[in-house]
This record gives structure tokens, sequence and C-alpha cells, in this order.
């Protein structure tokens, strides 16, 4: 077979012999009749586990819609008017409505970067403002000991509506819900406690049941009421096919199992190596970016067995923290050791790669330096081709394998 994947700004082909080839992997085609606003508009109309959010809040009621920082790809400017027009109808007034920018450890916006997320209109009518982690009310602790520091913002507002999109998470199962509550308007110290769970094995993508990173997020909900979510799946394109509103956990949830109809891919049984792309420019356009195909590689590969990642990387590594984690690391059991012990953001990719590096060989091609990619415990290649050689040298000639084209958005499942 020749098979074609996507490299840098380019596509490279690679052939396979027919016999060895388990599956192309490939997210489901999206089905939908309706446009983003009639969408948005029939989820407001018929919320899931809530009455409607006009029927919720009442007149003179301080209202935050907590929403995502322009590190998401949530369309906010696109979904934020439909709930506005919620809260008018129940007779709100934009002086009572503040929209917040869930950050988490990410930097503080610009004012230009506020306008884009919201749009003009509504950021010239209503107050938007950046979580503070500096300003935070302590509500208690959960189960798990995660302190519940939450932006006064939010804390103190009658009502609260988070916006977000659900897409997989590589340790807390999902985005969405009540992540935008917890971490997304909480402080470093509860970051730390909830993240430091990612290196557990239920800390997966597509996991909810089992899995502490997640149950402790939505945890947090029992001291801050959740009064109402929108929740949004979108397409390869950002485009909005599918939204999801009402109650917190109930519609959350919902969205979960949609975004499983179109993205979960099954495979028969694990494979001896795996092909993933990251997708091409600019998903490959450094290390940090292209981490998420590899995480996903990872589930359809065998232990011991072989992920080849084709990512260009032209910027290399992509981040300071994530390169400092990297190039500091004396092992990936180093990395993984020492995430458990400490998180930070960036150095949460980095524990990542190390966690797959544990279980299979990872060889990478890539536009970086050969002893430079072999000091992160990748083994590197020039082209695809060479390394699925390398890789048939190792594991055999009988050896399976699956090819994921669409590493960033496939999640294969046994």
């Amino acid at each position: 077979m020749d098979i074609k994947i996507a490299y840098g700004k380019q596509n490279v082909s690679v052939t396979i012999p027919e016999n060895n080839v388990l599956g192309v992997l490939a997210p489901k085609k999206v089905k939908t009749s309706l446009s983003e606003k009639e969408e948005i508009l029939s989820s407001l109309e018929n919320p899931i586990g809530s009455k409607r959010l006009c029927e919720i809040v009442k007149p003179e009621e301080s209202v935050c819609i907590v929403t995502s920082d322009i590190t998401r790809p949530m369309p906010s400017s696109r979904v934020l008017p439909y709930v506005i027009g919620e809260l008018h109808r129940a007779g709100v007034k934009d002086g009572d409505i503040t929209i917040v920018f869930a950050l988490g450890n990410h930097r503080k916006h610009n004012e230009a970067e506020k306008r884009y997320i919201v749009g003009d209109d509504i950021y010239e009518k209503i107050r938007c403002v950046d979580a503070d982690q500096k300003r935070t009310v302590n509500l208690g602790k959960t189960s798990f000991g995660t302190p519940v520091d939450i932006f006064d913002a939010v804390a103190l507002a009658d009502r609260v509506i988070c916006v977000g999109n659900i897409e997989y998470h590589y340790f807390a199962g999902y985005s969405g819900g009540t992540k935008a509550v917890m971490p997304g308007v909480s402080t470093a110290g509860a970051i730390q406690a909830n993240h430091s769970k990612m290196v557990e094995d239920s800390s997966a993508a597509g996991s909810i049941d089992g899995n502490n990173v997640r149950a402790d997020i939505d945890e947090a909900a029992n001291f801050i009421k959740i009064d109402f979510i929108l929740n949004v799946v979108l397409d390869e394109n950002k485009r909005i096919v599918k939204s999801f509103a009402g109650h917190h956990i109930k519609a959350h949830r919902e969205g979960c199992a949609y975004l499983d109809t179109l993205y979960k891919v099954n495979i028969a049984k694990k494979a001896d190596i795996v092909l993933v792309s990251a997708g091409g420019y600019p998903k490959d356009i450094n290390l940090y970016q292209a981490q998420k195909a590899l995480d996903n590689a990872k589930y359809a590969v065998r232990d011991g067995g072989v992920v080849i990642v084709a990512a260009a990387c032209p910027e290399g590594l992509g981040e300071k923290v994530f390169e400092r984690w990297m190039t500091e690391a004396k092992s990936p059991a180093d990395v993984v050791e020492r995430i458990s012990r400490h998180f930070e953001l960036g150095g949460h990719k980095a524990a990542a790669i190390a966690m797959v590096q544990q279980k299979a060989d990872v060889y990478l091609v890539s536009e970086m330096n050969d002893s430079f990619v072999e000091s992160l415990f990748f083994k590197p290649f020039d082209t695809v081709q060479s390394a699925l050689d390398a890789a048939f040298a190792k594991m055999g000639r009988d050896a399976k394998v699956i090819i994921m084209p669409y590493g960033g958005s496939t999640l294969p499942v046994l």
C-alpha cells in the first residue's frame, strides 16, 4: 500500500506491504443539517437535565459567564450572543453580566485578545476580565485534598454559566463541563494538586469512570454552584457541529458521548508498529504541538512496540518550560517521577511524552538535529520510509502496522 500522510507543509508517501496493515484510522464524517446558529439555539431551547437558562436567572441577579482563553479553539464570539440573548430574555441587563476568561495557569490577555475572543459588540457592552489567581475565595477542599480556590468574580456571582468546547484531554479525559471552573478560574496550588494525578493509569483521553483527575474537577461543583453550561463539539475546521446545554454534568456527558461517535475509532488489536502524523503544518510546527498525536498513538501500540511520529517541528520544541523539562531529563522515568512531585505547565507535556517512551520505542521523523533528538530519548530519522524500515527490522517482517494520518483528532479504542 502507498500511504500519504501530512508532514510539515507537504504530503509524503510511504510504502507498506498490504498484509502488514491492520488499519488506517480516520475520524468519522460529520453529518449535520443545522447551521451553527440553529444548533446553538436548539440546545438552549431544549436543555439537558435543566430548565432553560432564561427560566433560571432573575432580573437584578449578577451573572458570571466563564469562557475559554485564547489558547483554546472555543469559538466564544459565535456562541456568547445566544447565551446573552437568553439572559436578556430573562430581564438581565448587560451591566449585571461579567465574562471571565478561564486562564488556569496561562498568561493574561491583552485588550485586543479579549476583544477578539468575544467580538467587538459584546466587548463594548459587557465587562470582560481575566481570572486572577491573586483574587480568589477559598471554598474548602475536595475529598482528594485539592483546595477549591475560585476567582472572586465567579465565586461571588449570583449565577454562574460555563461555556466551552469538548475535545479529548490526555489526562482529564475530556475538556469542557466543570473544567471551566476547576482549573479554569482556580489557583496554581489547586491546579498542582489536581494535575499531579495525571500519572495514574486511569488519567487518560476519553476516560471518565475511575479518572481521578476528572472526578476531582467535577467535585469542585459541590462547592460552587454552576447553574448552566453550553458546550460545543467542533469538526476539524473548527466549525460547530453539535451543541449541548443544561446541567453541568448531564449535558457535558452527552457531549462527550457524541464526541466519541466522531473521533473514537475501534481497533481489533494493538499493533507492533504505529505510524502517526500530527497532521502537518501548523499542528507539527513544534514538538509541543505534535505531542497530542503521540499521546493518542500510544493507545494503538502494544507494549514494547514502535511508534513512528511524523512531525517536521521546524521551530523545535516550541515552549520554554517544556524545553527545560525535556532537556534537563535524565531519563523518561525521571520526568514521570518529577511531575508527580511538582506539576508545571509545559512540564506536563514532557511527562506525557516520557510515559509513552516507557511503553514503546518512539522514532521521530523531523527537521531537528539527530543528536538533539537522541538527547530527548527519541530515535531520529530523516524520512518516514527509513523509520518504517527500521521498525520492521526491529519488530520483524510480519509486524502489524496501524496508520494514523490524523493523530491529533483520532482516539483508538479496543
